[in-house]
């Protein structure tokens, strides 16, 4: 659904005419990025690089003052095996921040009321991240709404009418036939000597 369709022509207009040259967009198509998400990956990506950079400059160094010596050849050979590993950690840290934050968007647009409960209730190992798209989530959505239908919330219809809710009132007592209209009236008109 595009702006002018969700405004209506006029008010559209109006917009349009104050906006200018601006572009005005939805945002709720997720193309949109929070920004909280954005400088979490961000730092986390600044991090590893400067990780990356901070270990492949040491082992250059030792490579300088190892030549001809094999127990530095060893340690830099070493090295280099745990900046691999260093590299793949990281990277499969982020894979998992990504697929994490695919999964809480997912969730939240299938309207779950508690994303964490229906997580647990997902087999999140048939669950493959592909590029923005969840594969296998779809089916396993489908299974807990049948199985658990009050973990989501209820879309109604425009056309049905509004489930009636009830609202407790308060029941005024003491008001006739001098009785008492709390605990503390009634111990006193109790305990209170007659004369």
């Amino acid at each position: 659904m595009d702006l002018k369709e969700l405004l209506g022509e006029e008010l559209y207009s109006q917009v349009q005419e104050k906006a200018g040259d601006n572009k005005i967009a939805i945002v709720s198509d997720g193309s949109y990025i929070p920004k909280e998400k954005f400088d979490e990956v961000n730092k986390q990506k600044n991090d590893y690089k400067k990780q990356v950079d901070d270990r492949d400059e040491q082992i250059n160094d030792l490579s300088e003052k190892a030549k001809g010596n094999e127990e530095l050849t060893k340690t830099i050979d070493s090295l280099k095996q745990q900046n691999e590993d260093t590299k793949k950690q990281y990277e499969d840290q982020i894979k998992q921040q990504q697929f994490d934050y695919a999964l809480k968007d997912e969730l939240t647009a299938a309207k779950v009321k508690n994303p964490k409960a229906v997580k647990a209730l997902l087999d999140t190992e048939a669950i493959k991240l592909d590029g923005d798209k969840l594969l296998g989530l779809e089916e396993q959505l489908k299974g807990i709404k049948e199985s658990d239908p009050y973990m989501f919330e209820e879309s109604q219809d425009p056309q049905d009418p509004p489930k009636p809710s009830f609202t407790p009132g308060t029941h005024q007592r003491g008001t006739n036939n001098g009785e008492p209209s709390s605990l503390a009236d009634a111990l006193a008109q109790k305990f209170t000597p007659k004369q």
